[in-house]
C-alpha cells in the first residue's frame, strides 16, 4: 500500500465529518431564521428541513426537534471561538485574544442577517420560548467545557483540575450573553460589536465599580 492509499481513509473520514457539521449548521440556521421570522408555533420540522434543502429524515438524524436545532448554533459558534482563540498570536494578552475570537464569531464580516426591529423582536420572542430553555442550558454547558479546554491550552493550565480555565469560560459565556441581551433589549439598540467590546473591556479591567 502506498503512503497516499494510507491517507485516503483519514481524508474521507475528515470530509464526512465536515459535511455533517455543515449540515448541522445549515439546519440550525434554517430553524432560527424561520422561527424568528414566523414565530415558534408556526414553524414545523418539515419546513426547517425544506429550508435547509434536506429531508425530514436527515433532520431527525441530527436533532430531536427544533429546540435542539436552534441551540446547536450556540455550541457551533463557541466551538469556532475556541478554535479562533488557539489561532491568535501566542504573545497576545488573553482577554484581547478572547475579544477578537468572540467578535469574529458574534459579529462576522459580511453578515447579512437583517438586524432590524422586527428581527430583534423575533429573536427576543424565540429566546423566551420555554421549550428552548433546557436545550440552551445543555448547549451552554458543552460550549463552556470546550472553551475551558482552549483556555487551558492557551494558558498552560489544566481544564480538568484548575479552576481558572473553567472560570474564564464561564465569564466569557455570561459576558457574551449580557452583550446579546443588551443588543436586543436596549432602547436605541446598541450594536452587538460595541456591546461586546464594552463587556470585555470591563472584564479585562476586573469589573471596577462604575
Amino acid at each position: 500500500m502506498s503512503p497516499a492509499d494510507e491517507t485516503r481513509p483519514a481524508e474521507r473520514s475528515g470530509l464526512r465529518e465536515r459535511k455533517k457539521r455543515e449540515t448541522r449548521v445549515a439546519l440550525s440556521q434554517a430553524a432560527i431564521r424561520l422561527c424568528v421570522l414566523h414565530g415558534w408555533a408556526d414553524v414545523t420540522v418539515d419546513q426547517i428541513a425544506a429550508e435547509a434543502n434536506v429531508s425530514v429524515r436527515t433532520f431527525r438524524n441530527y436533532f430531536t426537534g427544533k429546540a435542539e436545532a436552534i441551540a446547536a448554533s450556540h455550541l457551533e459558534r463557541m466551538h469556532r471561538v475556541a478554535d479562533d482563540l488557539l489561532a491568535r498570536p501566542a504573545g497576545e494578552p488573553l482577554w484581547d485574544s478572547l475579544l477578537h475570537a468572540v467578535l469574529g464569531q458574534f459579529v462576522p464580516r459580511g453578515n447579512s442577517t437583517p438586524q432590524n426591529d422586527r428581527w430583534r423582536e423575533g429573536v427576543r420572542l424565540m429566546l423566551a420560548e420555554p421549550a428552548l430553555a433546557g436545550e440552551i442550558v445543555k448547549a451552554n454547558a458543552a460550549a463552556q467545557q470546550e472553551l475551558a479546554e482552549a483556555v487551558a491550552r492557551r494558558t498552560g493550565t489544566d481544564a480538568a483540575h484548575d479552576m481558572y480555565p473553567k472560570l474564564v469560560a464561564a465569564v466569557v459565556a455570561a459576558g457574551s450573553a449580557v452583550a446579546v441581551e443588551h443588543n436586543l433589549r436596549a432602547e436605541g439598540p446598541v450594536p452587538l460589536g460595541v456591546a461586546l467590546a464594552q463587556v470585555f473591556e470591563q472584564l479585562a479591567a476586573g469589573l471596577p465599580v462604575p
